[in-house]
């Protein structure tokens, strides 16, 4: 699908429509991988053997095909936070299957989440910065960046071979921060293959170079995508479904932007004002979460309490 044009700036259309149906499918994900496990509780059984846990696992392998696409047809900066609508969807799915309590702070989050994504939508930026594999070269030996990828895997080895042991069963933030520091490698790796594909299986001069950087970033983001599957389903065998969900997008969402920022430099294409607009709209993704995520301890009604009798 050809990009639109509004007040003659061009819309990466294609990206967001493939974005939004992603976001829908990946957030149907949790959610049926988490009432797989669940029935594989109550039977006694292995989740791998159930039906429902592997339609979640198909879902997520979807989803994630629809976003390395749409990665490659529309900035990370628009394409990412837009994953609240599936955090949205996800919370009214867990209402229905998993009976999990979305009151009207829920339904107020729901409604923030996609003010957010549509302030997001309009004020992205509508350009890639980086077109070419001798650009994605030059990106990804930027002593900044390399500075940056090491500090996230030094602080990646800590959490899973030291806290993870000790601490994941206990807080939700160590598989979730595992998960979400995995996706500052899982985003760059699906936008660079995407730039040197079709190099690296041509008859060209540097073929074989372009070969090269496709294998790498083809197994950092399986390495990538295979970690946060694992871990991801051991957190879904313990907390609450929408409660991983909610915090997740907001961490996953965090992480990604900050590493396109460093690697891929979107945010230089914005102007000030757009800049401005778009931190509040991710401010306002990030409440809708949270109170999506507060709803579900949090018991609302619209009747007034019955006064106490006083005592003598």
């Amino acid at each position: 699908m050809r990009d639109s044009e509004i007040n003659g700036v061009s819309m990466p259309v294609g990206g967001i429509i493939i974005t939004i149906v992603s976001s829908f499918i990946n957030g149907s994900t949790f959610v049926l991988q988490k009432k797989g496990i669940l029935r594989a509780r109550e039977k006694g059984g292995s989740y791998l053997k159930d039906v429902v846990w592997w339609s979640g696992t198909l879902a997520m392998i979807i989803g994630q095909m629809g976003n390395f696409v749409a990665y490659n047809v529309a900035p990370a900066v628009i394409v990412t936070p837009l994953g609240a609508l599936g955090v949205l969807f996800g919370s009214l799915l867990a209402s229905w299957i998993l009976n999990e309590h979305l009151n009207i702070l829920g339904k107020l989050g729901c409604v923030l989440c996609c003010s957010g994504a549509v302030v997001l939508i309009i004020h992205s930026p509508k350009a890639e910065t980086v077109t070419s594999r001798l650009e994605l070269e030059d990106r990804l030996s930027d002593p900044v960046f390399i500075l940056y990828a090491s500090l996230v895997v030094l602080v990646l080895l800590v959490l899973i071979f030291w806290i993870s042991p000790i601490h994941g069963s206990s807080n939700i933030m160590v598989y979730i921060s595992i998960c979400s520091l995995f996706g500052s490698f899982t985003v760059p790796c699906s936008k660079g293959l995407g730039l040197v594909a079709q190099e690296a299986f041509s008859a060209g001069p540097d073929s074989g170079r372009a070969l090269v950087i496709f294998l790498c970033l083809l197994c950092t983001l399986a390495v990538s995508i295979l970690t946060q599957f694992f871990f991801i389903n051991k957190a879904l065998e313990i907390f609450n479904s929408n409660m991983f969900e909610a915090i997740y997008y907001v961490a996953f969402t965090s992480t990604v932007l900050v590493a396109s920022a460093i690697l891929f430099k979107e945010w230089t294409a914005l102007t000030i004002c757009d800049s401005l607009v778009l931190v509040c709209g991710f401010s306002t993704v990030c409440v809708g979460v949270a109170l999506l995520r507060i709803s579900q301890e949090a018991e609302l009604t619209w009747k007034p309490k019955p006064q106490r009798k006083k005592t003598d």
